[in-house]
Parts: structure tokens; sequence; C-alpha cells
């Protein structure tokens, strides 16, 4: 039943007058109409069921979670559920209309704006003119027809978006400033990759404009001169600092030539002008004031680098010659110095890889302007497509804000239809089917967490095969809310249906053990009695088939022995007599003796003793016998329907859904009846009709014979004790029968003689 919270007494400002409903033991709040909607934000977020929703493993569009999920950390918290309620306060002239779902916007619900425009837009475009309301769909198809081009609106374009020269520098751009995706995921580039891209051709044309006569002492091969010289440069410097040293000091002339070890080391092995150990050798002979020969006695691994150096650089720049003194070879390196100071000065930009020739027709063409016209023909579509989001953005709200917010604001959904967002199927085991089933994202969080729910939980592991053949694999707990915990065991196998109605196949792998109701409990400790009754039973019957199989085990040995003694007797009848003796099977041990049959007499006694008591004290109630029997029926299922009260009294959905992110604000109960609905039970459909007749039936037990002695022993114990004598006639009663040897028998009282008449006076 709703309830009205009315405003304080002497507040003037009239708050929202909000109606409230009970269910799961917490106050929540009813939306149901525009007015509820409008003023959400108003209603203290203590009230609120939940304040934080994950957006995985949850029933609701991953796009309609994506828009409420406004900084991306995976929840929707309290603040985003009012950003967006209050962007269809903006929207809807008519919010109720949110309220009813669907998947049909009705156009007189909007407000008169861009929104509505854009929405009759749309519908104008799909040969709609008289439809009355927008669907996702026609959103969709709508907004196809930019999905699939180019032209979308997001200003990056593919190199396919222009012809001729204009594509062909699209695909420079994308070479050098790297791609970015568009809206459809297809590399392209933006507005500031090409602009990057123009100005590195700028500054790269103004660097190649900036090349003095200087620096280009012999046109376009001074930079073919300069890598040759560049190359050897390190060397030759050695070389001709060496023969400096041995100009020096004689003695270093050989010292700094190969010793005797190393030319012996490279005599054992196979060598190629390549190698490395030839190219750390000097560059030639050193000599004091010796030149660098380049035509022979060069080290085998620079004579290639040397012949370059004299044909690119020596020969042009000073003239050719078969070798170069150590001035010679500074007054080279002086006549390359501005190239090299022009080269330093180059741009870092990355446009240099295409080349002088490419980059000067780049600088001198038009693409630069064509590709803009481009970018902002596409940017022109921004709007639209910007009102196309919105108008999807309307039509997922429409749908799905309204389940969202009965699964956050309130949980009308899990206690009216039982269909709320976090329930992740039906797990069909044991004869029932558990509609509370969540996925478990995080088991160690979960597994600490969920037994406080107080719910009997099944763990399973569901395993699926797709169409792909892909093997989808994930984790459930299902609360048992219905029936009984004998065979929910580990290992047990189900079906589990999703909420696509996908079936997996599913196996306990852990059970959390509560109860499940108070009839289970109930019987709970009738059930411990038998079954500890049969754990006895069957170790005692184990434990007598293990002695029974190690006497035969040595009655064999024995017979084994014996016959072995018989097939070869041997010499010495002192060894033969001893032989038997070891053969011959032991004395038989005395198991019982007179101490045990005495303890066994009175424990036997004892228990007769207690069960007469019993009897005595229940037939000893009379009328109230029945009474005594529910008394001592309570005496021992009583403790165990007490606990199972109090836990079913907190049995409570919070933890299950704590423990995968959410942020429930309150309890939220699942008490008996609603774990009922909860847990369907197997059960025959109204009307079936029913044949016990079973040709494969074990012969049943005679129950009614077993009743029929138990009640005749009943009686018997009665009528000994004297309990039925008041029902009986004199010649039946035990007193009669039994005289002196029945329990009830009473010494008769002697009977006092009768005062003699006084003598009446005449």
């Amino acid at each position: 039943m709703a309830v009205i919270v009315s405003p304080p007494v002497g507040n003037t400002a009239k708050p929202y007058r909000w109606k409230f409903f009970r269910a799961g033991g917490v106050d929540q709040v009813v939306l149901s109409t525009g007015d509820d909607l409008t003023h959400l934000d108003e209603l203290d977020p203590k009230l609120w069921v939940a304040l934080s929703m994950p957006t995985k493993g949850v029933d609701v569009d991953s796009k309609t979670l994506e828009l409420l999920d406004l900084d991306k950390d995976g929840h929707i918290r309290h603040p985003e559920i009012i950003a967006a309620v209050k962007w269809v306060r903006e929207v809807y002239a008519e919010p109720g209309k949110l309220l009813e779902g669907g998947d049909e916007v009705s156009l007189r619900a909007l407000e008169t704006g861009p929104l509505l425009e854009s929405a009759k837009e749309v519908l104008t475009k799909l040969g709609k003119v008289d439809a009355w309301a927008l669907t996702l769909d026609d959103v969709l198809a709508r907004e196809k027809l930019y999905a699939d081009t180019w032209l979308d609106g997001d200003g990056v374009i593919p190199a396919e978006a222009g012809d001729g020269e204009a594509k062909r520098t699209l695909e420079d751009v994308l070479a050098t400033h790297g791609p970015v995706p568009d809206r459809r995921g297809v590399p392209g580039v933006d507005e500031a990759r090409v602009k990057a891209f123009f100005e590195d051709v700028r500054a790269q044309v103004a660097w190649y404009d900036a090349a003095s006569k200087e620096a280009m002492p012999i046109g376009a091969d001074t930079a073919a001169a300069f890598d040759a010289v560049d190359a050897v440069r390190a060397k030759v410097d050695d070389y001709f600092t060496r023969c400096r040293l041995a100009a020096f000091d004689p003695r270093a002339a050989a010292l700094l030539m190969p010793s005797d070890a190393q030319l012996t080391a490279l005599g054992a092995k196979a060598l190629a002008p390549g190698d490395g150990d030839v190219a750390s050798l000097p560059l030639a002979l050193v000599e004091a004031q010796r030149p660098l020969p380049l035509d022979a006695g060069v080290n085998p691994a620079w004579a290639d680098r040397i012949d370059a150096l004299q044909a690119k650089a020596v020969a042009p720049l000073i003239g050719a010659r078969v070798s170069l003194t150590e001035d010679e070879w500074h007054a080279l390196c002086a006549k390359l110095a501005a190239h090299a100071a022009w080269r330093a000065s180059k741009p870092a930009g990355k446009a240099s890889s295409l080349g002088e020739a490419r980059v000067r027709e780049l600088a001198g063409g038009s693409s630069e302007k064509d590709i803009a016209a481009i970018i902002e023909r596409d940017r022109a579509l921004a709007p639209l497509v910007a009102r196309l989001r919105e108008l999807e953005q309307l039509c997922l709200y429409q749908r799905d804000l309204a389940r969202v917010l009965r699964n956050y604001v309130n949980f009308s959904e899990f206690y009216g239809d039982r269909s709320a967002v976090f329930q992740a199927g039906t797990l069909f085991l044991d004869g029932r089917g558990c509609e509370l089933c969540v996925e478990v994202a995080d088991a160690a969080r979960h597994g600490s967490m969920a037994p406080l729910a107080g719910a009997y939980l099944a763990y399973c592991d569901v395993v699926r095969v797709g169409a792909d053949k892909a093997v989808h694999k994930k984790a459930i707990a299902a609360a048992f809310t219905n029936g009984d915990a004998d065979n929910l065991l580990v290992g047990r196998n189900g079906v589990f249906f999703d909420r696509a109605g996908d079936d997996w196949e599913a196996t306990i792998t852990k059970v959390v053990d509560n109860p499940i109701s108070i009839r289970q409990a109930f019987w709970a400790p009738y059930k411990k009695f038998a079954r500890m009754i049969e754990e006895q039973v069957a170790k005692r019957a184990s434990a007598a088939d293990t002695a029974a199989h190690a006497k035969l085990a040595d009655a064999a040995i024995a017979t084994a022995n014996a016959d072995k003694m018989i097939a070869a007797p041997p010499a010495d009848p002192a060894a033969a007599a001893a032989a038997a003796a070891a053969a011959a099977p032991p004395p038989p041990k005395k198991t019982i003796d007179l101490g045990t049959i005495a303890a066994l007499g009175v424990a036997v006694g004892g228990i007769g003793a207690f069960i007469g008591a019993l009897l005595t004290s229940i037939f000893g109630l009379g009328v109230w016998m029945p009474v005594g029997v529910i008394a001592l029926t309570l005496m021992i299922s009583g403790p165990s329907m007490l606990l199972a009260y109090l836990k079913l009294r907190t049995r409570n959905l919070g933890p299950l859904l704590d423990a995968n992110g959410w942020a429930i604000n309150g309890r939220a109960r699942i008490n008996v009846p609603f774990g009922t609905a909860l847990t369907g039970v197997a059960a025959l459909p109204p009307g079936a009709g029913r044949s016990l007749k079973d040709p494969y039936a074990e012969q049943g037990r005679p129950w009614k014979l077993y009743i029929a002695l138990a009640l005749i022993f009943g009686l018997a114990i009665g009528w000994y004790l004297g309990k039925l004598d008041k029902y009986l006639p004199t010649s039946a009663k035990s007193i009669t029968v039994l005289g002196k040897n029945a329990p009830a028998w009473e010494e008769p009282k002697p009977v006092a003689a009768a005062p003699a008449a006084t003598p009446t006076p005449k």
C-alpha cells in the first residue's frame, strides 16, 4: 500500500508529496507519473535503493549504459542518473511518457525545439511524413546513410575522400604523420595533421632555398661528397693521429700497429673484408709523416669507402691523387664545413622523407586548399550527425531509462515481476528453477561478501559452445530459496538459461549452507539423525567386512603353508612340530568378557528405562497426550526452526549485489513467501492425469502393518501401566488380570468396624 509523505508542519515551501510502497523491508519510492520524474532530483539520496550500479553484468543495452556513464569509469552513480533525468526534462513536454517505456517516442510528448524538428526531418527523409512517433530503427536507418560513407561529420577523412593529386597528398600525410580513425574505424587524417604536414613542407622548402654557393661548392653533388667524407672521418683522423705519434716517438710506430698475437689470431679464422676484427685495425701502415694512400695499401675493410672518398670528394674538390696528406685532408673538410652547417639547420619535420622534388611540388600545388575544402564539407554535417546522436539517445532512454530507474531508485521490477536487470538467468537443477542468479565477476570478493546475504547459495561454473565453436565460460551464484538442500552437492550438474535464452552446462563448484525454509529446518534434525545412523551402520559394516576378509586371507595363508608342509615334510621331527605350530591358526581371542556383558546389560536396561519413563510420562498425560507429543517434537525441531527463523528474517539481497560492484543503500529482504516465488519447485501441471501404477517400482514396505503394530504396542503398554483401566470393565482391567504384578496395583485399605448402636432411652 502506498504511503504519502506529507510536508513537515510549518514548512511553507510545500515540498513534493512523494508516495512510497513497502517491499523487502524497505520503503521504496513510487515512480508512476511525470511529476515523480521531474522532482526526482529533490528526493533524498538516502531513500534510493541503490547509489551505484556497474555497467557490466546487467541486462541493459550497453549503448544506454555508455550514455549514462558520463565519466566512463564503469559505474553509474547517483549524479549521473540525475543528469539523465534533467536531460529528459529538457526534451520532453510530457516526461511521464518516458515511464511507459517501449520502442517508440511520441512526437507529441517532445518539447518544441531542434530535437523535435530533427525527428520530423528524419521521418520525412525516410518517407514517413504522417508518422506520429519515432523509433530507434528510424534513427539507425538514417544514421546508416552517413555511417557507410566518409561524410559523417567527424572531421576525419580517409585517402579515398580525394581524387588525383588530393588523394596522393592524403596518402603522403598518412605516411608521414600517421592516421587517426574516423567514426567507422577507417584510418584517415584530420585538420591538425594536414596543417602540420604542410607546415613541414614549407619549412623544408625554405631550408632547400637557404642553401648558399658556399654550402654547395660542387652543386648537387655536394651532398654525396659530404656523405663520403663523413663515412670515413673518424677513421682518417685516427690514422693521421697515429702517424703524428710515430713522428713524436719512433718507438710508437711499431706499438701502434697490430701485435703478432693479434695477427696470429686473425690467421686462425676465415676472414672477409667486412670482418669486425679487420675493420678495427689501422687504416694503413703507420709511419711518421706518411700520407694516407688512396689506391693501395688500405685496410681491406675500408677500401670501398676510401674509393668513394676519392671519387666523390677528393677528385671534385681538390683534384684526383693517389694519396692524401694530413693538410690536404683538413683542407677537404674545410671546403665542406659550410655544407655541414647548412645540414645541421635542417628542419625536424617528417616531410623531408618525400625528397626535394616532391616537397617543392606540394608547396607549389593546390592540394592544401583542396583537402581543406573536403574536411569542411565533412564538418558541415556535424550538426546533423550530432542531432542524430541525440535522437538515438532519446530512443534509448525511452526504451531503457525507466527500467534502469526501477532497478536503481527502487527495486519494483525485482519485487514485481522478478525480472531485475541484475538477474543473469534461470538455473534448473534438482527439480527446481532458481530465478535469482547473478554473475560472479570477482570470485574472491563474492566469496567474502555473498555469505552475509543469509541465503543458500550454489556457485556454478557454466560453459557453452557457441556457433563459432568457441568455448565460453563464466561463473554464477544461484540462490535456492525453496525446497531442501539434501541433493545440492558439489559436482552436481544442471542447465542454466541466460537472459537471451541460450542454454549453458552448469556444475556446482561450491555451496554456502544457510537455511532455505522453516519447513526444511523442522525435518533437519531427523534427517541428520538418520544420516548419522546410516553412517555408523556403514562404518561398522565396512569394518566387519574388512575383518572378515582379513580372516579369510589368514586362513588361506595358513592352508597354503599346511599344504607345503605336507608336500615336503622336514626330516627333523622337532622342526616339523615347530613348523606345524607356526602354520596352525592362532587360538581364538576372547572378544567379550563378563564385564562387557554386564555393561551391555546396564546400557540396555538404561535405554529401556528411559523409553519406559518417556512413554509413562506421555501416557500419563491422559487427554493432554497430544500436547505432550507436540512438546516433544518441538524439543527436537524447535532449536533448528528458531535458528532458521532468525536467519531467514535477515536474508538480504544487498551483499549479493555489493559483491558485484553495486552500492545498495539499504536492506532488500528476501522473506519466505518471496523466496518461494523466486525458486520454483517441480509440480504437475493443473489438470494433468497421473497413473500410480509403476511396473518397476520396488516392493513397498508394509507401513499399515507397522502402524498397526505400533498402535497395538502402545495400547498394550497403556493397559499394562493401568492407564486404560478406567475405560475397561472390571474383568479386563490390568489390576484384575495381573493382580499384584500390575504397576497400578494398590493394596486395599482395611475397612474400619462400625460403632455399636447406642440404645434409645425410653
